[in-house]
């Protein structure tokens, strides 16, 4: 019978003789091997490596070893992994020897230390050795990339200040509040009914911020089931529960990161998730569900609501301390029946933007359409005004709206338009807003002539002369 081979007597040995076969396998199978040592030297190369030194400027290779590596390879990672100890399985070495796929793997002593750095050139000439691999990764790439500027531009802030149509003194008020809140980083409280523009407003404060860049998110609360808000605000942890997604998911808190996060009807926000909304102001840190770990954002947070907070607050159904987190600048939204000499302006943009959308002829408002809808008491404000001329472009062919189109939309609207007095007629009806915009606008600038004057888009003599018509009326 034939000697068998001694076997290793310990686990020591075996390491060491399945290190040895591992480097042995590694240097026959790389097309090139180096060595670095702990101060970033290179102290060897195999027979492979040695093909590139040429390409790399050297005749010799005892010119290439002992020298530093950042000196000899253009482009090398060897020093990042000597300094985090972390291996870089796979990457793409660009230099003047070519373009190579490349690992490094840290070297350590017993003691877990960092003692060196095994670089492998594992394939030269990628571009036709792993054509097909590079081809499929450019492609996945290019979808990521063009899935990022898609998601970019949803996120992107939609409307300017300019989309908050009106030079009534109410209107203009509203935007100067706006501009100036868009200068800050303080929590926006956005007040008014509903339909008034908290969204529009809320999107312009963005885009008009040195945040314009990120990303701007929007949640509604009255939209959302109050079983999904805390996942949906603070995100959900990887397998925080049954059927959860393997990866997790990212709340809004998180979508909004280094952007703003807009709330809509805030004031539906449930008592038991109000405390964690508070905190997450607060302190600018969420904890996804089913985590124990805390995540800072930086978000600034835009709120809306159409509900009475401060009644609320008394009632018990709204925190107090969170109030008053969210209500650092609040700006209160007009309803549009006190700025109806925005309506004649308001009408054309809508009639545009209809007409855009739907491939319709445009149309626009007769006097006795103007009339008809400043008439009107608009509940809804500018969202059922929209609505409204909608419905009548939709039911007519006329080019140009009169009464009779408005009339014809139902009863809730036919009750309120043809009862229009025919002794008001336009000239007067257009007089009494007139008077009412500069009594608003005296009022605004706490009876400031020349800031009135300005307010309403008009010369001091003007206003003047106005007042003088109005005293003797």
């Amino acid at each position: 019978m034939k000697d068998q081979p001694a076997l290793p007597s310990d686990g020591d040995s075996i390491l060491k003789l399945a290190a040895r076969s591992m480097f042995d396998l590694f240097s026959s199978m790389a097309e090139g091997m180096m060595l670095v040592d702990r101060t970033g030297r290179v102290v060897w190369i195999n027979e492979g490596y040695k093909r590139f030194l040429p390409a790399l400027g050297f005749a010799r290779e005892a010119d290439f070893v002992g020298k530093p590596v950042a000196e000899v390879v253009p482009n090398t990672q060897m020093h990042y992994v000597l300094e985090t100890g972390k291996p870089i399985l796979i990457d793409l070495l660009t230099n003047k020897a070519g373009t190579f796929v490349v690992s490094r793997i840290p070297l350590r002593d017993d003691s877990g230390e960092v003692i060196g750095v095994l670089g492998m050139v594992l394939f030269d000439h990628p571009e036709t050795t792993l054509k097909p691999l590079i081809a499929k990764f450019a492609h996945l790439q290019r979808d990521l990339d063009d899935a990022r500027r898609a998601l970019a531009e949803q996120r992107r802030a939609k409307y300017t200040f300019a989309s908050f149509i009106g030079s009534s003194p109410a209107a203009l008020e509203v935007k100067r509040q706006a501009r100036r809140a868009a200068q800050g980083e303080a929590t926006v409280l956005l007040l008014g009914e509903t339909g008034t523009g908290k969204e529009l407003l809320a999107h312009a404060i963005h885009g008009g911020s040195p945040r314009a860049h990120k990303a701007f998110v929007g949640v509604n609360l009255a939209a959302l089931p109050e079983t999904l808000m805390e996942a949906e605000f603070f995100g959900v942890a990887p397998g925080a529960y049954t059927g959860a997604e393997r990866r997790g998911r990212d709340g809004r808190f998180k979508l909004a990161d280094g952007g703003t996060l807009f709330l809509d009807e805030i004031g539906d926000t449930p008592p038991a998730l109000q405390a964690k909304l508070l905190r997450a102001l607060q302190e600018q840190e969420i904890e996804p569900l089913g985590s124990n770990r805390m995540f800072k954002v930086d978000v600034r947070v835009i709120a809306a609501t159409s509900r009475d907070l401060r009644k609320m607050v008394a009632e018990g159904s709204f925190r107090e301390d969170l109030y008053y987190r969210l209500n650092v600048l609040p700006i209160q939204l007009p309803p549009l029946r006190e700025r109806l000499s925005d309506l004649e302006a308001l009408a054309e943009s809508l009639l545009e933007d209809i007409a855009s959308r739907s491939g319709m002829p445009a149309r626009t408002l007769t006097p006795s359409g103007l009339v008809a809808l400043t008439a009107y008491g608009w509940p809804g404000n500018v969202r059922e005004l929209r609505n409204t001329l909608e419905q009548a472009a939709m039911l007519t062919d006329h080019a140009r709206l009169s009464a009779e189109d408005f009339s014809s939309l139902g009863k809730s609207k036919a009750s309120a338009v043809p009862s229009l007095p025919p002794a008001k007629p336009l000239p007067q009806l257009i007089a009494e807003l007139e008077r009412t915009s500069i009594q608003s606008a005296l009022e605004a600038t706490k009876g400031n002539k020349v800031s009135a004057a300005k307010l309403l888009g008009i010369s001091r003599a003007t206003l003047y002369e106005k007042l003088s018509l109005i005293r003797n009326a």
